[in-house]
């Protein structure tokens, strides 16, 4: 244990410094002065801020910069080259000579012979209509003639006696046998014509081939009722073959007898060279379309009624500037690169459904021409590229 202190130490310790010539601690501690502030601290800050502030006006500008500066299109530079119009249209195959075979009588087919596909010869036999009642009237007809002939004999016989007889026979009486003669011979020559006439009906119910070919439908079956409204089947050849189609009204004068066409049968890959053979000479006022036919240059086999489609060539120019139809505003304008600025200038083109058109007028070899003209405004500054 500390011993406690005596109360002289007490005294002397509570005296200020300096009174018994000995110094002393202060009772209190003196206070340490504040540090003072470094003098370069505030301007590094101030100089971060002013960086920042500069940068953020570096970005600004930059990016306003960027946004008016010039917009990079596609070009292509307009050249004349060989130019071919086409015009493309779906036809389907036809046969030239195509007919459809129906009865000029009613009945009910008793006999069909032949078969879809079958090729037939001309005047061979397509189907038989029950004719028993026609056959009754033929037999009818040749009952009643064999009767005028034997009243034609007679006719002749007595006129024969009598003339025969001469001057034993009255005037009267010869004249009459004449008559009777001439009568029978009559009877006979108009039942002649009805038992033809019958028989001539009788030939109407079989039905035979107008030409010959393949038979492409069969509408009718055994044991049905027809009438001469009735079509039977479908008669054609199919050694010549053209192609069928409808051109719009709007290209109508353009379509010539004698233009080459490129036609592809549906599902093969292979062209086949061909021409148009006819131009109607009216438009269908129920679907504005124009009736065309076109031929092939080497015969093919198809089916009836395939999709061909048909490229016929309109036009050919040995050389001409096109524009792609993207590059159109309104129809009759595009834009060019003019010393770095899209300059809109007026164009005359050939419409036509293509995806490139003839520019006859407006635009002069060497042009760059703007290829999408969306967004563009005249005058603008851009930067031309070229595909």
């Amino acid at each position: 244990m500390v011993p406690p202190k005596s109360e002289e130490e007490t005294q002397d310790a509570q005296r200020p410094a300096g009174q018994n010539g000995t110094a002393t601690k202060p009772p209190v501690p003196a206070l340490r002065p504040a540090a003072p502030e470094p003098a370069g601290k505030p301007r590094i800050w101030l100089w971060g801020a002013l960086v920042l502030l500069g940068l953020g006006l570096l970005g600004g500008l930059s990016s306003r910069l960027w946004l008016g500066g010039a917009v990079p299109v596609v070009v292509e530079i307009a050249q004349n080259a060989p130019v071919t119009r086409v015009l493309a249209v779906n036809g389907r195959i036809a046969a030239v000579h195509s007919v459809d075979v129906s009865a000029v009588v009613s009945g009910t087919v008793v006999s069909l012979p032949v078969d879809e596909g079958e090729q037939v010869e001309a005047n061979q036999i397509l189907a038989q209509v029950d004719a028993a009642e026609q056959n009754a009237i033929v037999r009818q007809a040749m009952a009643a003639l064999d009767a005028a002939l034997v009243a034609q004999q007679k006719a002749t016989e007595d006129y024969d006696r009598s003339l025969s007889l001469g001057s034993n026979v009255s005037k009267t009486d010869l004249e009459a046998d004449a008559f009777a003669k001439q009568s029978a011979i009559q009877e006979v020559l108009r039942l002649s014509a009805f038992l033809d006439q019958a028989r001539i009906a009788l030939d109407n119910y079989t039905i035979r081939a107008p030409v010959a070919g393949t038979v492409l439908e069969l509408e009718v079956e055994t044991g049905q009722a027809i009438s001469p409204s009735t079509n039977l089947l479908t008669l054609a050849d199919l050694n010549d073959l053209v192609v069928e189609a409808d051109v719009d009204e709007s290209y109508a004068t353009q379509i010539k007898v004698g233009q080459k066409a490129v036609l592809q049968l549906a599902g093969q890959t292979e062209t086949h060279e061909g021409h148009v053979s006819f131009v109607s000479n009216r438009v269908d006022e129920a679907t504005g379309g124009l009736a065309v036919k076109l031929r092939f240059d080497t015969p093919v086999a198809a089916p009836v009624g395939l999709t061909v489609t048909t490229n016929i060539i309109v036009e050919d120019r040995d050389a001409a500037l096109t524009v792609p139809r993207t590059a159109l505003v309104d129809g009759n304008e595009v834009f060019v690169v003019v010393d770095g600025l899209a300059e809109l200038r007026p164009v005359t083109v050939v419409d036509w459904p293509a995806a490139r058109l003839i520019a006859t007028d407006g635009l002069t070899e060497g042009d760059m021409v703007i290829v999408d003209a969306a967004g563009i405004t005249d005058g603008q500054e851009v930067e031309a590229e070229t595909p």
